[in-house]
């Protein structure tokens, strides 16, 4: 069975598994920063098999007027049993007063599938524009 916790306190071994897992290596290729973005995070939730960390989702913002839904993954083993709708609702459910809630993810139709199934409207759907800028 699957518990979850809501907790910044993860260890670097935990963390480097789940993130190489779903090959998101530019977080494992620092693993200082990405402890540090963990600490910083507004709120974070695992998900747990026994002492196995096969789920992580991740919010910035001021909680207030706006959350980020930063990070949201699953150890492939793990997916589509529900672990990350439940961790997203988690989220959801503790900002349930912030008006805006947004992310960024890839343009795959699983991934588009998903928040669409959990309440969110893409940008190019909806009257809105999305832009960003990377390094």
């Amino acid at each position: 069975m699957i518990s979850y916790k809501e907790t910044k306190e993860l260890s670097n071994n935990d963390l480097k598994k789940l993130y190489l897992s779903v090959q998101w290596f530019s977080y494992t290729d620092d693993m200082g920063t990405l402890k540090q973005a963990i600490s910083n995070s507004l709120a974070v939730v695992s998900a747990w098999d026994n002492d196995k960390l096969v789920g992580l989702t991740r919010v910035v913002g001021d909680g207030s007027t706006i959350i980020y839904v930063q990070d949201l993954l699953v150890h492939p083993e793990y997916q589509n049993k529900r672990i990350g709708t439940i961790m997203l609702s988690m989220i959801l459910d503790k900002y349930k007063q912030v008006r805006q809630k947004v992310l960024l993810t890839d343009d795959e139709p699983i991934v588009r599938n998903f928040y669409e199934n959990n309440g969110f409207i893409s940008a190019d759907q909806g009257n809105t524009v999305a832009f960003y800028k990377f390094l």
